[in-house]
């Protein structure tokens, strides 16, 4: 089945008033965060692929996203980057559909036209676009998630998260998939975007710590386990951030500033969220000589 340039596995599912969890490559997916939570999420709720652009090559420079090359036993495999669409249906509250969005590089129109219609197909009631950014903050301070859940309430039992809320004043150059939540505003789709602001001194490939704060915020709306969170993993690499600042007094400096900095602009950030170290770490960061 095709909807716009999708191509649509069938049969096509039944899905209860979703809402579409979307992240958008490469802008603000530093550290994969995006990409990460996207990925623990469908794992978690047992996803399924529903469709990709039937012909990426019509959206998408492959001298500059690369396609892959891999041995299957013996049979070589060439795989071109691409959208994907997953979903999943718990058995409570909405469905959800996945959308790992590729920024195009031609034919954008199209391209934002078609995730419209797809959106539009399956009755999306809620689209929530999450990411990360580059920020002047401190790895020693909580990870602070800016943006708005809208008129999305958090779970009854759930803590409310800890959100910094906040309308974009920025003006310049962004990407054209913006238009997309200008779109599903038109179409009366309730929207939520949360960005989590990741230290800029410190750019990891996977940053767990910033997939551990964003899958913290998103356990407040949907029923996601708290252990779902790499929290551990993100303790670790920024235990790891944290010696190599303690060897450079001009980075531990300018650390210090973005804490007086931090503190001023988020009062209200739960200290208990800091980032602390079990003893099992402690004692692995010692046996690398990397202990604080």
């Amino acid at each position: 089945m095709r909807i716009g340039a999708f191509d649509i596995h069938e049969p096509v599912p039944e899905l209860r008033e979703p809402h579409a969890l979307v992240m958008i490559r490469p802008w603000v997916d530093v550290g994969n965060v995006g990409s990460l939570t996207l990925r623990q999420l469908e794992q978690h709720f047992g996803a399924q692929q529903l469709g990709q652009l039937a012909r990426p090559g019509t959206f998408f420079d492959f001298t500059r996203y690369r396609p892959t090359v891999r041995f299957v036993g013996d049979e070589r495999e060439t795989t071109c980057p691409n959208s994907v669409v997953n979903y999943a249906q718990p058995e409570a509250g909405p469905g959800l559909l996945f959308l790992h969005l590729l920024e195009p590089h031609a034919m954008a129109e199209d391209y934002v036209d078609s995730v419209v219609e797809l959106l539009a197909h399956f009755k999306v009631s809620v689209y929530c676009r999450i990411g990360a950014m580059y920020d002047s903050v401190p790895h020693t301070r909580p990870i602070v998630v800016t943006g708005n859940p809208g008129t999305v309430q958090p779970r009854p039992e759930a803590s409310p998260p800890f959100i910094q809320q906040s309308q974009s004043r920025y003006e310049g150059p962004t990407t054209i998939l913006n238009t997309l939540t200008d779109a599903t505003a038109k179409m009366g789709i309730g929207g939520m975007t949360f960005m989590a602001h990741l230290p800029h001194y410190a750019q990891l490939d996977e940053d767990f710590a910033g997939t551990a704060r964003m899958i913290q915020v998103l356990s407040a709306f949907y029923d996601v386990p708290t252990s779902l969170a790499p929290t551990r993993r993100g303790t670790l690499q920024y235990a790891e951030i944290e010696a190599a600042v303690d060897r450079q007094p001009e980075v531990k400096a300018l650390v210090a500033r973005m804490e007086a900095d931090y503190d001023t602009r988020y009062p209200s950030a739960p200290a208990e969220d800091a980032p602390s170290l079990s003893p099992e770490i402690e004692r692995f960061l010692e046996d690398l000589d990397l202990g604080r």
